[in-house]
C-alpha cells in the first residue's frame, strides 16, 4: 500500500512537454541569452576529463528558492515523495538510505506516540468518523439496550475508540514487517475511513510485497477471532456482549474489504506482487492491480447501494427513496472516490519509480570554479566563462569549499553593479546535508535531496575533492522529462 504517500508529484505533462510547463514559469539560465547571469553567448561544451557535462539544464528555481526567487510558490522542487502504505478500513475504509538528522519532523495530526520509533498521528478527520460512528453505534444501542438512556453514547464512543485500536494494529503489522525488510517507515496515521502507514521504499522481491501486503489482513482476522473467543463465555444481550460482537464483525469486514484485489487495497498489493513474480516486472503488476481496483471503484459506486436496498446485507429491503439511502449512496461514492484515486496514485508512484535511476548526481552536476570570498562577482563570472562553466563554489585560503554562490542572487545583481559586488555576500554557506556524493542516484539521491532543503548543493567525490554544483531546478526538470516520457 504504498502511498504514495502521498504528496508534492510533480507534473507529469499530459497536456504540454514538460519543457514547455517549465519554460513558462522559471527564470532561464541559459548563458547564451540576455537575461542570464553569465551573459556570455560562448562558452565550451566540453568539461575537463574529471567532471562531466550536465545532462540537463533546469529553467526554473526550486521551491526552497530564495526569496528573490522568480519561481511560482506553487511548483514543488522536491520531484518526489515516497509512496506510503494505505489502506481500506471499517465498514468503510481503514486504509520510504537512512533519513538525515536535518530532515523535518513528519506532520499529520494528534501525536499519540512512538511505537518501534514510528510516529503515530490522528488526523483531524478521525474526530469526525469517531463522532459520527458513535451516533450510528448509539442509535443501535437504543434497539438493543434500551435501559442504557443516555450512556449508550459513551458505551458507542468507546466501541469507536476500540475500533481504531484496532485498525492500529493493522497498521503496526505493516510496519513491523516493513522494519523487518529494512524498509523505513516514515508514520502511521489514523484518519477519515481508516489508516495510513507511509513506508518510504518499494519492497525489493515479490514475495516481500506479498508479506508485507498480507500481515495486515491477517492481524484483522486474528483480532475477529480473539473477540470471538473471548466473546464466548460472556452474556448476550449485555454491554460487553454487544461490544464484542461490535468488535468481531468490524475486524472481519476490515479484513475481508483489504483482501479485494485492487489498488490501493491491501489485496491489490497482493495480485500486485503475484503478477510481478509471473512477469517479472513490478510495473506490470501495478498496471494490472490499478485496473481491477478502478473495476471495484465502480462495483462499489453502483452494488452497495443496490446490496443494501435489496436487503443482501442483513438490512430490510427498502421500498422508498430515505435518508438511508442516501446515506448509503454517499457512502459507496466515497468508498469508491478512495480506491479510484488510490489506483490512479499507485499507477503514477510506479512510473515515477521507474524512472528514478535516471537522475544521477554525476550527470546532473553543472561544472564549477573556485573563487575566493572577496571576489568581485563579475570577475568570479568571467572566470567562470572562461572555463565554460555553470557554478561558483565560494573557497577559503587553502582552497577548502566554505559556501555556494546563489544563482537566483546573481539574477538580482544589475550588470553595472557586479564589479562591486563580492561572492561572499551572495552565497550561502554550505552545511553538512548539503555536500552529495557523486555516486547518489534514484532514491538515494531524492531522499538527501528533502533532508537538506536548499537550491544547490555541493557534489563531491569519494576523496572528498569538489566535482561540481547540483542545482536543484536541474533535478526537477530531468524528473520531469523522465516522467513525461512514456514507460
Amino acid at each position: 500500500m504504498d502511498e504514495s504517500g502521498g504528496s508534492g508529484q510533480p507534473r507529469s505533462g499530459t497536456d504540454e512537454t514538460a519543457e514547455q510547463q517549465t519554460d513558462r514559469t522559471a527564470p532561464t539560465t541559459d548563458p547564451t541569452r540576455p537575461d542570464a547571469p553569465w551573459r556570455t553567448p560562448a562558452a565550451p561544451t566540453e568539461p575537463p576529463a574529471a567532471e562531466a557535462p550536465p545532462a540537463e539544464r533546469a529553467e526554473t528555481d526550486p521551491a526552497d528558492a530564495d526569496p528573490d526567487s522568480a519561481r511560482p510558490a506553487d511548483d514543488d522542487p522536491a520531484p518526489a515523495s515516497p509512496p506510503a502504505h494505505r489502506h481500506l478500513a471499517h465498514t468503510g475504509t481503514g486504509p520510504e538510505k537512512g533519513p538525515a538528522p536535518q530532515r523535518p519532523e513528519p506532520r499529520g495530526g494528534l501525536l499519540m506516540g512512538r511505537p518501534f520509533g514510528v510516529p503515530v498521528y490522528v488526523a483531524p478527520s478521525w474526530f469526525l468518523v469517531a463522532a459520527l460512528i458513535t451516533w450510528v453505534f448509539g442509535g443501535q444501542l437504543e434497539r438493543v439496550l434500551p435501559e442504557l438512556g443516555a450512556a449508550r453514547y459513551l458505551v458507542s464512543l468507546f466501541f469507536a475508540v476500540a475500533f481504531y485500536a484496532s485498525v492500529l494494529v493493522h497498521e503496526l503489522a505493516h510496519t513491523v514487517a516493513a522494519l523487518r525488510f529494512k524498509l523505513p517507515v516514515r508514520r502511521i496515521q489514523l484518519q477519515f475511513f481508516g489508516g495510513v502507514s507511509e513506508i518510504e521504499k518499494e519492497a525489493e522481491t515479490p514475495g516481500r510485497e506479498f508479506v508485507l501486503a498480507f500481515v495486515g489482513p491477517l492481524l484483522s482476522l486474528v483480532l475477529a477471532g480473539l473477540f470471538y473467543l473471548v466473546l464466548q463465555p460472556v452474556e448476550p444481550g449485555t454491554v460487553p456482549g454487544v461490544l464484542l460482537a461490535g468488535l468481531m464483525i468490524s475486524n472481519l469486514i476490515v479484513a475481508a474489504f483489504n483482501l479485494l484485489p485492487g489498488l490501493p487495497l491491501d489485496g491489490g498489493r497482493m495480485l500486485r506482487a503475484v503478477v510481478w513474480k509471473i512477469t517479472g516486472k513490478p510495473m506490470s503488476g501495478t498496471i494490472a492491480a490499478a485496473w481491477v481496483g478502478r473495476a471495484l471503484a465502480v462495483a462499489v459506486l453502483i452494488g452497495l447501494p443496490l446490496l443494501t436496498q435489496s436487503g443482501a446485507l442483513g438490512t430490510e429491503a427498502v421500498d422508498n427513496v430515505g435518508m438511508d439511502t442516501v446515506m448509503d449512496a454517499l457512502l459507496a461514492a466515497i468508498l469508491a472516490a478512495i480506491i479510484w484515486t488510490g489506483a490512479g496514485n499507485s499507477l503514477r508512484v510506479a512510473r515515477l519509480r521507474e524512472h528514478l535511476p535516471e537522475l544521477r548526481a554525476r550527470t546532473l552536476t553543472r561544472r564549477a570554479v573556485p573563487v575566493e570570498s572577496d571576489t568581485p562577482l563579475s570577475e568570479a563570472l568571467r572566470r567562470a566563462n572562461a572555463a565554460g562553466a555553470r557554478a561558483l563554489v565560494v573557497v577559503d585560503a587553502d582552497g577548502n569549499p566554505i559556501s555556494l554562490v546563489r544563482e537566483a542572487a546573481i539574477v538580482g545583481v544589475p550588470e553595472h553593479r557586479r564589479p562591486w559586488v563580492a561572492v561572499s555576500g551572495l552565497a550561502q554557506e554550505l552545511s553538512d546535508g548539503m555536500r552529495v556524493s557523486a555516486e547518489l542516484a534514484g532514491e538515494d539521491l531524492l531522499e538527501v535531496l528533502r533532508a537538506t532543503p536548499a537550491t544547490e548543493y555541493l557534489v563531491v567525490e569519494e576523496t572528498g575533492e569538489i566535482y561540481g554544483v547540483l542545482s536543484a531546478a536541474d533535478v526537477e526538470r530531468a524528473f520531469v522529462k523522465a516522467m513525461a516520457r512514456p514507460s
